[in-house]
């Protein structure tokens, strides 16, 4: 990685600046970092750090629950897109609060935010069927490595709406990371499960790429509200877009689920289930639960960090998903799978490298 420049410095063939060690800029980031930490109260941290748990535990719980759901007999790609999405009360009883002991109002909803909350929220409840298909087809711990490709689109789409600045080693990232799904796309004879075809695997394939690149335009049309429309970020604001983006997603996904008569055949379903109706039962509602988890945790990240850090802990939480699939689920773990999962960590490092060399360069 060759170092960057700063923004709007020329460099001049008699420049008396010796290069930078490696040991010197490490020891800049050291400073850097126990300044940031000095400049916050310790419950910023706490919070900070509690939030980015509940990003890295409760998002693989909810993958991998949505895999159990179809390994074990259920079928719905509905009913599962729909769980995801059940939780969205539990935003409102931590919004709500807000509201009293903050001393703030509800952010007034004109046609511009009410028509961007309603399409962000069309917009999830299709994202999150796109991944239903690719868990019901494919592995966890491959479908995973496939979504880690969010951060790719994250950063294209951010460029091209948001104006989000794109360095060299970003850009590094983004080739590295599609050469990892590349590999994936190599190895796929090795993980296939003997009840999928051959169709139904490219189809999962297909289409966990195309949510990750709806989760990335997502997460940029999702700042662009922000800056656009809200003008402002705090604690309430990030809440309500929130929850209305939620809202909306789930009367979308409930529509779907009411048209394909998907509500009628959970009775079946939880009959067939293997291990009873509990298990069943107990499988949706722990989905519902750990995925809202995970929302609220990159809500705060959201507010307390940047969307940065929020990416960043969005794309780390793939590996360790997939990590825990091998373990928990016994997904299988070929050579050329393990040597995409250490390709998409030195993928995530550039990202993070070029993310911090960004944040300190100056406009």
């Amino acid at each position: 990685m060759q170092p960057l420049l700063e923004s709007g410095g020329r460099m001049d063939e008699d420049s008396p600046n010796p290069p930078v060690s490696l040991h010197a800029r490490i020891s800049a980031l050291k400073t850097m970092a126990w300044e940031e930490y000095k400049s916050k109260p310790i419950s910023h941290w706490i919070l900070l750090l509690l939030s980015s748990a509940a990003m890295l535990v409760a998002f693989p719980a909810s993958s991998l629950l949505s895999r159990i759901y179809f390994a074990n007999g259920g079928t719905s790609k509905w009913i599962i897109s729909w769980v995801a999405v059940a939780g969205w009360p539990l935003t409102a009883l931590i919004l709500l609060p807000t509201y009293f002991f903050c001393k703030t109002f509800p952010t007034p909803l004109n046609l511009k935010l009410t028509l961007s909350y309603a399409f962000l929220g069309f917009l999830s409840a299709a994202d999150n069927l796109m991944y239903a298909y690719a868990y019901a087809y494919l592995p966890a711990s491959t479908a995973s490595l496939l979504a880690s490709s969010s951060l790719v689109f994250s950063a294209l789409f951010g460029y091209i709406l948001v104006k989000n600045k794109l360095n060299a080693s970003i850009v590094n990232a983004i080739v590295i990371i599609t050469a990892a799904m590349t590999i994936i796309a190599l190895d796929s004879d090795s993980d296939r499960y003997d009840y999928v075809t051959e169709k139904q695997y490219i189809l999962g394939f297909v289409w966990d790429i195309l949510g990750s690149a709806l989760h990335g335009l997502i997460f940029a049309l999702s700042e662009l509200v922000f800056v656009k429309l809200l003008g402002r970020r705090s604690f309430h604001v990030v809440l309500e877009q929130q929850l209305g983006v939620s809202l909306f997603a789930f009367l979308f996904t409930t529509i779907g689920v009411i048209w394909n008569k998907d509500f009628q055949g959970m009775a079946s379903e939880a009959r067939s289930f293997e291990g009873g109706k509990s298990s069943y039962y107990l499988v949706l509602i722990w989905s519902t639960i750990t995925f809202q988890l995970g929302v609220l945790g990159a809500t705060a990240v959201l507010f307390l960090s940047s969307t940065v850090l929020a990416g960043v802990l969005n794309a780390v939480r793939v590996p360790l998903t997939s990590i825990a699939a091998v373990i928990l689920l016994n997904d299988p773990m070929s050579g050329l799978k393990i040597l995409s999962l250490i390709v998409t960590f030195w993928g995530f490092g550039c990202y993070i490298y070029g993310s911090s060399s960004g944040s300190r360069d100056p406009s």
